[in-house]
C-alpha cells in the first residue's frame, strides 16, 4: 500500500570550496607545498610565479557556477557533505581500462629497493649443509620470524602449519633443531621465542665473563625477580654482593631487546621537520610569519582568460565544449588561489591569537609560563569554529628560539593550586618529573608519595592523577624504577 508522508530533517552542507579550504588548512607544510604541486600539475589555468601584468578576469555571472563532467550547472545546496568526504576519490577500478595495447603501458624505471630482514636472514642458510626439507624449513621459520626478531608462532603450531599449508611432515624435534641454526644467525638474539630466551642467545654469543656467566644464571633460574627489580631476593638466591649483582644487571642493560631492530636500522633516515610557523622574538615584541619560502605564488593563466574571450565570441555548438571545459579550469584555479590566500590568513590568526594568549611563555621560553589553554579559548577569540582551531593545532610545529615544539603541546588542562590559581597541567607535568630525577633510585617514591611532594609544592593532587601524569610521561611504577 503506498502511503505519502513528511518527514523534516537536518543536514549540514558544505560547498566544495569550503571542503578544499578545510583540508588545506589540517596540512601541514611540506604537505601542503606537495598539493600546490599537484594542483599545477592537474590544472592548466593555474601558473606559479608573479603576474606580469595583473588584470582582472572578465567572466560573465556563469563562469562562477560549478559544472558538472557534463557541463550541467550543479547547485551547491544539493552536496552532502557526508557523501562527499566519504567518496573523495574515484576508485581505482572504475578507473581501469581493458583494451588498451602493450604500448600504453609506462615505461617507468623502478626504485632500488633494499634487502629485507627476511631475505637477509634466508642469505645466511648458505653456512649450513641443510637438505632440501630441511632447508623448507628453515625458510618456513624465518617466515614466521616478525620484525622485533622473534618468532611468532609456538613449534608446536608451526609443525601444524609445516603440514596442512606446505606438505612437509616434521616432528617437533626436527623443527626446535633447525630453530637452534637460526637462533645463530645474525642479528645475535634473532628467531627467540621470548625476550628471556633473545637475552640469554645474546649473552651466550659473547666472550664468557664472570659478570656474563652470572646474568646468564640471573635469567636462567630468576627471570621474574629480574624484572621485577627484586634484587634482595637475587643476592640471596645466588649469595652475591652488591657489587657482583651490579655487574652482572650492566651485562644485561647492554642487550638489545629487539633484535630485528639492529636490521632494520640500516635502512632507517633520519626525518627533518619542517616548521609551520616562524616566531621571533626581539626587545620585547613577538613576530609571528608562515614558512611559505617553497610555496610558489599562484595566478590564473592569462593564456586561458584569452583563450576564454575567443571562444565566447564564437556562437557555434561546437565552440560551447570548450567555452564549458575553459570554465571550468579558471573557476577551480580561482577557488584554488582563494582557498590558499584563505588558509595563510587563518592559520596567521589563530597563530597570532596563540601567541598573544601564551605571551609570557614566547617571551621568556619557561614553560612554567604556559597558561592553560584550550581549543575553545581561541575559537572564542579569533571567532572561529573549534574544529577550525583543532585543524590548525594539528601536526603543525613553530620555530621558535628556544626550538621547534609541536603546537598541540601548548594545549593543556588547568587545575588550581593551592591559592586557587588555574596552573597548566604542563607545568604540573613538569614539576613532577622534576621530583622523579631528583629521587634516590636505590627507594623510588610511590605515587602516594609523590602526591605528598606535589601537594608540599602547593599542588594538591590526587594519586590516581599522579598515576595518569606519570603514564602520560612514561615514567614507569616505583618499583621499575628502582637501582643499585
Amino acid at each position: 500500500m503506498l502511503r505519502q508522508s513528511l518527514q523534516q530533517k537536518l543536514q549540514q552542507k558544505l560547498t566544495p570550496q569550503q571542503i578544499q579550504l578545510m583540508k588545506l588548512i589540517q596540512l601541514p607544510t611540506l604537505a601542503f607545498e606537495q598539493r600546490v604541486k599537484e594542483e599545477i600539475e592537474e590544472n592548466p589555468a593555474l601558473e606559479e610565479g608573479k603576474e606580469e601584468n595583473p588584470e582582472k578576469m572578465d567572466l560573465d555571472n556563469s563562469a562562477t557556477e560549478d559544472f558538472d563532467d557534463r557541463g550541467e550547472v550543479i547547485d551547491a545546496q544539493d552536496i552532502n557533505i557526508d557523501e562527499y568526504l566519504s567518496d573523495d576519490e574515484t576508485p581505482e577500478w572504475k578507473l581501469r581500462i581493458n583494451n588498451h595495447s602493450a604500448d600504453d603501458d609506462e615505461k617507468k624505471v623502478p626504485y632500488a629497493q633494499g634487502e629485507s630482514f627476511t631475505e637477509y636472514l634466508k642469505s645466511q642458510l648458505a653456512s649450513f649443509q641443510l637438505d632440501e626439507k630441511q632447508r623448507k624449513i628453515a625458510e618456513f621459520l624465518i617466515g614466521s620470524i616478525n620484525d622485533n626478531g622473534y618468532l611468532r608462532s609456538d613449534i608446536i603450531e608451526i609443525v601444524d602449519d609445516l603440514a596442512f599449508n606446505q606438505n612437509i611432515f616434521a616432528e617437533e624435534e626436527e623443527v626446535e633443531k633447525i630453530l637452534k641454526m637460526i637462533q645463530e644467525l645474525d642479528p645475535p638474539g634473532v628467531g627467540a621465542r621470548d625476550l628471556k630466551e633473545s637475552l640469554i642467545i645474546q649473552l651466550k654469543r659473547k666472550k664468557p665473563t664472570p659478570e656474563r656467566e652470572l646474568a646468564i644464571k640471573i635469567l636462567e633460574e630468576a627471570f621474574d625477580y629480574f624484572i621485577n627489580k627484586k634484587y634482595k631476593k637475587l643476592q640471596a638466591k645466588f649469595n652475591i654482593n652488591e657489587e657482583q649483582l651490579k655487574g652482572a644487571i650492566n651485562e644485561i642493560v647492554k642487550l638489545n631487546p629487539k633484535p630485528g631492530n639492529a636490521f632494520n636500522t640500516r635502512g632507517s633516515y633520519v626525518e627533518h621537520i619542517i616548521p609551520d610557523f616562524i616566531i621571533n622574538v626581539e626587545d620585547g615584541n613577538i613576530e609571528v610569519s608562515l614558512n611559505t619560502k617553497n610555496a610558489p605564488e599562484l595566478h590564473i593563466s592569462p593564456a586561458y582568460t584569452e583563450m576564454l574571450k575567443a571562444y565566447k565570441a564564437d556562437k557555434t555548438k561546437a565552440q560551447k565544449e570548450a567555452v564549458m571545459f575553459i570554465k571550468q579550469k579558471l573557476d577551480s584555479a580561482k577557488w584554488f588561489i582563494d582557498a590558499v590566500n584563505q588558509r595563510h590568513e587563518t592559520l596567521l590568526k589563530t597563530m597570532n591569537a596563540i601567541v598573544d594568549f601564551q605571551k609570557e611563555y614566547f617571551l621568556t621560553g619557561d614553560e612554567r609560563k604556559i597558561k592553560p589553554m584550550i581549543l575553545k579559548n581561541i575559537a572564542e577569540q579569533i571567532g572561529m569554529d573549534i574544529s577550525t582551531v583543532s585543524r590548525v593545532a594539528s601536526s603543525k610545529y613553530m620555530q621558535t628560539p628556544y626550538g621547534v615544539k609541536l603546537l598541540k603541546d601548548l594545549f593543556s588542562e588547568s587545575m588550581k593550586n593551592e591559592q586557587g590559581e588555574d596552573v597548566s597541567t604542563i607545568r604540573i607535568k613538569n614539576v613532577l618529573k622534576s621530583i622523579i630525577d631528583e629521587e634516590n633510585k636505590r627507594k623510588p617514591l610511590t605515587d602516594e608519595q609523590l602526591a605528598k611532594k606535589l601537594k608540599e609544592r602547593g599542588f594538591p593532587i590526587a594519586r590516581r592523577t599522579i598515576a595518569k601524569y606519570r603514564e602520560q610521561l612514561g615514567i614507569p611504577v616505583a618499583r621499575l624504577r628502582k637501582e643499585i
